[in-house]
């Protein structure tokens, strides 16, 4: 039997039982090398690499390879990194994850995973790691942007539409990275405790709804859990995701550092060292001593067969042309729109026909689209906000002041109808934590990634934001950043404030539609923005006294909520040009759980759209109230919508740590609203 025979019995009785048999025939094919050969990236550095190595080249501008055989006909496994799209070649760069998760539209998120799908077909992958489901658990984290935000429900419906969007179009989805990350600067040396509620209901949903929606790949995280790296973890990696979960596909490691003990890794689970073989030149060895069996190298052979073999039938290679296309960046554009949150406005927005505004500050005509590291999308063009505000008003009427300071035009910005503000961060101060091997002086002055050392907005940014509100009346703010940003001491004298994360290539024609009021912001938070930094939970940095961290039960909405601290605007929230109102709210139980019945009308003189949110808590030591449901619906301008939501039963459960199942409470009160604040105003009590 070869792969294309392999193949063909699979397709002609596409069960789960004929894929694991076709798999074994397969591995039986082949000698024991060419199955070690399977189990590792390969030419890492000879295809791909950094400025440093390659003299320009960068890192996955070509699929990353793993595996493959010739004789029998083996596809390799040919990788592509994400999140905010494919970065092979130059592709679409849509806004980061963050942003995605503030649309609160997981169709949306699907249409995003399909097109990112056929440019990685497109640029000759088959394989797709840009599923970033880590729970935000504090904005410090620097790759808070990779991922949809701080609530597990979330996290769960987002990845769940971007795997089955990429998975559809003949493309292995690789949700990442399994599990507990979320610290940047002590990455490889973090070990994170968590108790077994604290684990099973807060950080493994998500992963488990992706497992669900059918990933046929999972990537390790470079941290520790429980004394065990994660590539190392027997129980992360075959006691939860194979025995419990039912995973069938295959494991691969965080790059270059994601394993440390090969017979270690590779006996917990771990089936492919990437990007390169480097512990696993070990394994022969090992098989010799006796320290791995010849089962659990064929273990990891069938798993990666199993996954090539199911992929292979939906495979529909997308032409080059594909690549950052018209209907792509249109989609881009489309996904910026939807994510950004309207904070503040006092009136001021929409700005629909000014005589003259000013954009200013450090990114109001730079390319800022988010992290310099792994997830890094080199898009054919950017549109800066001030390019945008161009496209809308005209060249003429748009005043341009770059950097922290207005004294060069402050009399003309002091004439204008309206000044924009961008402030927030960019590759320096948060992202992946890289080696910094740039030559220029102020790069490596202020650092390359990592963490947020502060939540603030950098102190520049705010005197230029007072220096603005003090010539001119009305001032709106635009924060670029990957998460949550402490703004107390500046927000009061905004008119409006916008945050716009990183809006991808075709963000500053977004931010301007929106701006102008060719677009009704729509946009919801996916975490918590507090008042002090304080509010969060702890994190850690180099140079404290432990690596060891416990990452408890509360955080976010949940924390604030059980230390009754107030937020400076609560998870879920987002303002529109528009109102709604919640009308005729009902909640009845059905056999898969309950429905959710209303009424929604915009009571306002503009089309637009909301985020309905569904909470629901019960009596015991656990959170007031989860999220467990939300749908973002159109409503035209003074009518009504009539809206039914289901939620699933098992999205209700919580984990008993004494018998390893999960149950239903007695009773539960829903809560229904446009945030999670909100939502208390309507509260319906539900027995089961």
């Amino acid at each position: 039997m070869n792969f294309g025979d392999a193949v063909k019995k699979y397709r002609e009785n596409p069960t789960g039982q004929t894929l694991d048999l076709a798999a074994r025939e397969l591995c039986a094919e082949l000698d024991t090398a060419e199955k070690l050969r399977l189990l590792s990236g390969r030419n890492f550095f000879l295809r791909n690499g950094f400025d440093l190595i390659t003299k320009g080249q960068k890192y996955n501008c070509r699929p990353c390879l793993a595996g493959g055989n010739k004789r029998l006909g083996i596809p390799a496994v040919a990788f592509s990194d994400g999140p905010r799209g494919v970065v092979m070649g130059n592709s679409t760069c849509f806004p980061v994850s963050m942003a995605r998760g503030a649309s609160f539209d997981d169709e949306l998120e699907y249409e995003i995973g399909s097109a990112m799908a056929d440019e990685v077909t497109a640029g000759g992958g088959n394989y797709f790691a840009g599923i970033c489901i880590n729970l935000l658990r504090n904005p410090r984290w620097g790759r808070a942007q990779e991922t949809y935000g701080e609530d597990p429900y979330l996290l769960s419906r987002m990845g769940a539409a971007l795997t089955r969007a990429v998975q559809d179009k003949g493309v292995i989805a690789c949700p990442k990275h399994y599990a507990v990350n979320s610290i940047e600067n002590i990455r490889f040396s973090v070990n994170v405790e968590c108790d077994e509620k604290t684990l099973r209901e807060v950080y493994l949903p998500h992963f488990k709804a992706c497992i669900d929606a059918g990933a046929m790949s999972i990537m390790g995280a470079y941290n520790l859990f429980r004394g065990d790296h994660c590539c190392e973890s027997r129980y992360l990696l075959k006691d939860i995701l194979r025995d419990e979960w039912g995973f069938t596909g295959f494991t691969i490691s965080d790059f270059l550092m994601g394993v440390r003990n090969a017979a270690k890794a590779l006996k917990a689970g771990l089936d492919i060292e990437m990007p390169q073989k480097m512990r696993y030149s070990l394994l022969p060895l090992f098989l010799k001593k006796g320290e791995i069996t010849q089962e659990d190298i064929d273990s990891s052979v069938r798993s990666i067969l199993r996954a090539l073999i199911k992929i292979t039938p939906l495979a529909k290679p997308a032409d080059k042309s594909a690549i950052a296309c018209k209907e792509h960046t249109l989609l881009a554009e489309k996904a910026a729109v939807e994510g950004t949150v309207l904070l503040k406005n006092d009136g001021i927005l929409p700005l629909e026909n000014p005589k003259k505004i000013a954009v200013a500050g450090r990114y109001a005509n730079k390319i800022n689209v988010g992290d310099h590291g792994s997830s890094t999308v080199y898009a054919p063009y950017t549109v800066t906000p001030y390019e945008g505000l161009c496209n809308i008003y005209g060249k003429k009427r748009v005043v341009l002041c770059e950097g922290t300071s207005l004294t060069p035009k402050e009399s003309e910005i002091a004439a204008c109808d309206a000044v924009i503000v961008c402030v927030g961060s960019d590759y320096r101060q948060e992202g992946e934590n890289l080696a910094n091997f740039s030559k220029s002086d102020e790069v490596q002055a202020k650092g390359m990634g990592g963490g947020r050392y502060s939540l603030r907005i950098p102190p520049e940014d705010v005197s230029l934001i007072r220096h603005a509100c003090a010539i001119n009346k009305k001032v709106i703010v635009n924060i670029i950043g990957g998460s949550a940003y402490i703004i107390e001491e500046w927000k009061e004298g905004a008119s409006a404030i916008l945050h716009s994360f990183y809006g991808g290539m075709e963000g500053g024609n977004a931010l301007a539609k929106l701006i102008s009021g060719q677009e009704n912001p729509s946009g919801h938070l996916p975490f918590t923005i507090a008042k002090s930094e304080d509010d969060y939970p702890p994190f850690l940095f180099p140079g404290d006294r432990t690596d060891t961290i416990e990452y408890g039960y509360y955080h976010g909405y949940t924390l604030l909520e059980k230390e009754g601290k107030e937020p400076a605007y609560p998870f879920g929230f987002g303002l529109s040009y528009t109102q709604f109102a919640y009308q005729r709210v009902s909640v009845k139980p059905s056999d898969d759980g309950v429905t959710v019945s209303l009424t929604v009308k915009n009571t306002g003189e503009r089309d637009g759209k909301t985020v309905i949110q569904v909470y629901a808590g019960a009596q015991g030591e656990r959170a007031h109230k989860l999220l467990k449901g939300f749908r973002k619906v159109f409503v035209p301008a003074g009518e009504s919508v009539k809206v039914s939501m289901s939620i699933d039963k098992n999205d209700l459960k919580f984990y008993n740590p004494d018998t390893g199942d999960y149950y239903l409470a007695d009773s539960y009160t829903f809560y229904i609203g446009q945030d999670s604040q909100n939502a208390e105003n309507k509260a319906v009590k539900i027995n089961f």
